[in-house]
């Protein structure tokens, strides 16, 4: 049975990563723009957290970090040094924190993702349960990214994307109503779609549990 049941794991894990391969091999996974790529990568991340829980959340947040590095690399943009350390961009070379930036938050995000759904499962129904979760990782996400950014490569950011220092905190401010908005409801809406139609499995010790976590009727 256990045998079973972590077959049943990779298998699951596998359709994720290669939903995630897809996207960043197609125009789907990132939309470019001259300053910033907005991206739909954060979506089966967030759905793994969920159905699969946080540890496998965070395995293809791994994944999507490291993709987005990648992408930074090898096609970059005006902004591409603060993901990747192995660009220079208008003088400006990426460096270690650009690994951090690229990677940590993508990681909380399918952790959070997790963690958020199997506390509010144990009040609230699957769908709206995946809703919340989805957004609010979604949501953390943003702020990680562009804090991160804000931290690390304010001065050299703003002076990428060509605007005044003092006014950069007002622009991140901007792509958090914009994108983060819009990658929220994308996150939310999928993910309470496929929570009502799949029963979301909480990995344990032993593999899959055969109850979802905190699962409630609909």
């Amino acid at each position: 049975m256990r045998k079973k049941l972590d077959t049943r794991n990779m298998a699951l894990f596998a359709m994720f990563l290669a939903i995630e391969l897809l996207l960043v091999l197609t125009p789907l996974g990132y939309i470019r723009t001259p300053a910033l790529s907005i991206t739909l990568m954060h979506i089966p991340v967030v759905v793994c957290g969920i159905l699969m829980g946080p540890g496998w959340g965070a395995a293809l947040g791994l994944v999507f970090g490291l993709t987005s590095v990648w992408n930074a690399t090898m096609q970059p943009n005006l902004t591409s040094f603060v993901f990747s350390p192995f660009i220079t961009v208008g003088g400006i070379s990426g460096n270690w924190t650009s690994l951090i930036i690229a990677l940590v938050p993508r990681i909380l995000l399918g952790y959070l993702a997790g963690i958020f759904y199997q506390l509010l499962s144990k009040k609230l129904n699957r769908p709206l349960s995946a809703l919340i979760a989805a957004m609010g990782a979604t949501l953390l996400h943003t702020l990680m990214v562009l804090g991160l950014i804000a931290l690390f490569w304010g001065a050299q950011y703003a002076e990428a994307i060509g605007v005044a220092a003092t006014a950069l905190l007002a622009y991140l401010g901007m792509v958090i109503v914009t994108n983060g908005i819009l990658e929220m409801i994308a996150a939310g809406v999928i993910s309470m779609a496929l929570a009502k139609a799949v029963k979301p499995l909480r990995t344990t010790k032993s593999g899959y549990s055969n109850k979802a976590a905190g699962s409630k009727a609909v």
